[in-house]
């Protein structure tokens, strides 16, 4: 069986770091990603999908990403449940990334070519984790 996701696309927003109980860091961002087709008004439809990174990747995330930034996003796909305080029960499907890679400098909105930031900032197995809504 396989699970995984390669996505590019936009930060919608800066990336959010918190810390579970156990101490472990984790980042959450949103990536707008476009879809390959144009709908019958000639306009391409852009998906929201919600990311996940945990330990030294999170950190790294958080440190140096930002809004606008241009990223790939490997990872898994995870679907997980939680009940609200008023005992709604809902369902998230995110991405958990292993890896992000920046397409893009700082402080620009195109596409660069390879530089020292274009690196991959981390890779990392995601073992188990700790639930934490966004």
């Amino acid at each position: 069986m396989l699970n995984r996701i390669i996505l590019i696309g936009r930060l919608t927003r800066d990336p959010e770091l918190r810390y579970v109980p156990s101490g472990q860091p984790v980042a959450g961002f949103t990536l707008a990603v476009d879809r390959p087709f144009v709908n019958q008004q000639g306009e391409r439809a852009t998906d929201f999908i919600d990311i996940v990174a945990w330990r030294k990747l999170a950190e790294q995330v958080t440190q140096h990403l930002s809004k606008g930034r241009l990223v790939a996003v490997e990872g898994r796909l995870q679907i997980r449940s939680y009940e609200t305080q008023d005992g709604q029960k809902r369902k998230v499907a995110e991405v958990v990334a292993d890896a992000v890679r920046f397409l893009d400098r700082k402080g620009t909105t195109t596409p660069e070519p390879a530089s020292p930031e274009t690196a991959e900032v981390g890779t990392e197995a995601a073992g188990p984790q700790e639930d934490v809504p966004f």
